[in-house]
């Protein structure tokens, strides 16, 4: 079998937790379980991942829209009057690193919560510097939903994610093999069926097409063996 390059390697660790191959690099986790990728990549890919994951959060609140996973929690917490999304965003994502820190280890764990804090500050930061925006909600439904999920390809790529069904999703994964895309899928259907009780039939309509684009995209993109290299 032949090594696989370094670079390919880490990045192929980063998105599935192992690369099978001699040549893999670059430090461990403090449980030394799998490789991780260049500090460098790192930065740029969570930086970028939820930069992204807050715009397309934006753009589906600028159209009263709601989509899956914790962000829709989150969104459904804003339009019932509790806190601000960058704010509810954070809480509601609290229980599930539990289930990250006991399943997924210390370095994925505080991965995560760097991406939550993250989110919550961009999306506190765009509305002020990009000012009132009235997308029509079609526009909104498909670029929220795309960025949001390039976003959450990019963490799980660099070993992190956005949390809450994100963290279900690729322990599911890791367990039993189901992709994470179908579990993410089957969370945003039960997120989306709830905001019935904030939100008329056509908002949740659209905003169930939304959920379903969000989880098949990262189902398409983030399978077991996708990234695998060298044979």
């Amino acid at each position: 079998m032949r090594s696989a390059p370094p670079l390919a390697c880490a990045t192929y660790a980063a998105a599935r937790g192992s690369c099978g191959a001699t040549g893999d690099q670059g430090p461990r986790d403090p449980g030394g379980s799998r490789p991780l990728p260049l500090p460098v990549e790192d930065v740029i890919g969570i930086l970028s991942g939820t930069l992204l994951a807050a715009f397309g959060a934006h753009l589906l609140h600028a159209a009263q829209l709601v989509t899956g996973g914790v962000a829709g929690l989150a969104l459904l917490v804003d339009y019932a009057g509790g806190p601000v999304f960058p704010v509810a965003f954070a809480l509601v994502n609290l229980p599930f690193f539990v289930l990250a820190w006991l399943r997924r280890g210390a370095a994925f764990t505080l991965r995560s919560l760097l991406g939550v804090g993250l989110v919550s500050a961009f999306a506190a930061l765009i509305g002020p510097l990009l000012g009132p925006v009235h997308p029509h909600p079609a526009l909104a439904l498909v670029l929220g939903n795309l960025l949001a999920a390039v976003g959450i390809l990019m963490l799980f790529r660099h070993g992190a994610s956005l949390g809450g069904s994100g963290i279900l999703a690729l322990v599911v994964q890791d367990r039993w093999g189901v992709p994470a895309g179908w579990t993410m899928l089957a969370f945003d259907t039960a997120v989306v069926l709830a905001s019935l009780s904030v939100s008329g039939w056509w908002t949740v309509l659209l905003s169930a097409v939304g959920a379903a684009l969000l989880g098949v995209v990262i189902a398409l993109n983030h399978r077991p063996g996708r990234y695998a290299v060298g044979s």
